[in-house]
């Protein structure tokens, strides 16, 4: 079985910032395990700019500003991979770095050489420890956080679990550091807003995921075909317990039955939607159940500046996103495609995103 394991800064930091040995060690005595079971784990870390931070001794707010976020990150990397070497390296692992952008997930080329190098390490018998490259990545286009790229690891590598470790047990009912009678959700089949709600925001200052991000992964992870455990870190023997899928871990969320491919996947999930498409009944019918292509004729209305092949997303008279895909007329040109429509004039329907560049989301 192949499966992802990612850790936040909360949890390979300690109180002090600084970069925790002891976790490090018990997480790499899990993996020692888990890999004389048969299993192929792949980890996904955050930490580099915690550490970076304690390394400065820059301790009393994270800074904001994009250029010495990446200083401090550049700082922090190194260490990060320092300890995880020497951690690994007590129970005779090779541990192998890979930065990663969305980039290599927008780019189908930098997808492909990337799904090889992970492929290429895990046949060497590495582990491979993936993180975003802050050091470089343009605050335009980056993920800002580790849990949407452990989601897409899981993916890339065709993982069977994916397992997001965190200083909570799990997913509560409602956030429990507020309210005490918040009770844990062992499992999850859908994901309503009102659970979204109840996750909360960033759980810690050192991190920049939290809960909400953790289940958004976890979604983008069930559209792979991957089932998910959101668990403590601190727990004793998880990813081994993990593996053997013991109940009361956590929180579980099952794999969807229907599976997205690679590049569906990327469509939906990989690259953020720069405008928006509202359509009629007629054509949300036409999408959702009988997957057809959209046509101009069912739009009602659009926002946003987005070019041709850029992703937008396909929301329903009411604002709900039911759909995303790739346009094939930019926002400049739509206007003239939607002219019969706003006439009243009968005309061909030209196609503004076709099935395949279509994933549907509800």
């Amino acid at each position: 079985m192949r499966i992802v394991v990612k850790l936040g800064s909360s949890s390979v930091t300690g109180a002090d910032g600084a970069i925790s040995h002891d976790t490090l060690l018990s997480i790499a005595s899990q993996i020692a395990a888990i890999r004389l079971s048969g299993h192929a784990p792949v980890i996904v870390s955050s930490g580099a700019i915690a550490a970076g931070l304690h390394t400065l001794g820059i301790i009393d707010k994270r800074p904001s500003d994009l250029s010495i976020l990446q200083a401090i990150s550049a700082v922090g990397q190194s260490r990060l991979m320092d300890a995880y070497n020497r951690a690994l390296g007590e129970y005779g692992l090779i541990a192998g770095q890979v930065l990663l952008t969305p980039l290599d997930f927008i780019n189908r080329q930098q997808y492909l050489h990337a799904r090889e190098t992970l492929e290429t390490l895990l046949g060497f018998n590495v582990i491979p420890v993936v993180n975003e490259n802050d050091a470089v990545a343009d605050d335009e286009i980056r993920f800002g956080d580790n849990d949407r790229i452990a989601a897409l690891v899981a993916n890339l590598i065709s993982a069977d679990l994916l397992v997001l470790l965190t200083d909570q047990i799990g997913v509560y009912t409602s956030d429990p550091r507020l309210d005490a009678a918040a009770s844990l959700v062992e499992e999850i089949d859908e994901f309503s807003e009102v659970l979204k709600e109840a996750a909360g925001g960033p759980g810690t200052e050192r991190g920049s995921g939290g809960m909400a991000s953790k289940l958004q992964a976890a979604s983008i992870a069930s559209w792979s075909g991957v089932d998910v455990l959101i668990a403590s870190a601190t727990r004793e023997s998880v990813l081994v317990e993990a593996c053997d899928r013991k109940p009361g871990l956590g929180t579980y969320i099952s794999k969807r039955q229907i599976r997205l491919s690679a590049r569906k996947l990327w469509i939906a999930f990989a690259n953020p939607a720069v405008g928006r498409v509202y359509v009629d009944n007629g054509a949300r019918s036409a999408i959702v159940e009988h997957s057809k292509s959209l046509l101009s004729v069912g739009v009602h209305s659009f926002e946003g500046s987005f070019l041709e092949d850029d992703p937008v997303e396909i929301c329903d008279l009411a604002g709900n996103v039911i759909a995303k895909g790739l346009a094939r007329v930019s926002a400049e040109d739509l206007p003239l495609a939607l002219k019969p429509n706003i006439s009243g004039a009968q005309g061909s329907s030209s196609i503004l995103i076709h099935r395949d560049d279509l994933v549907v989301l509800v």
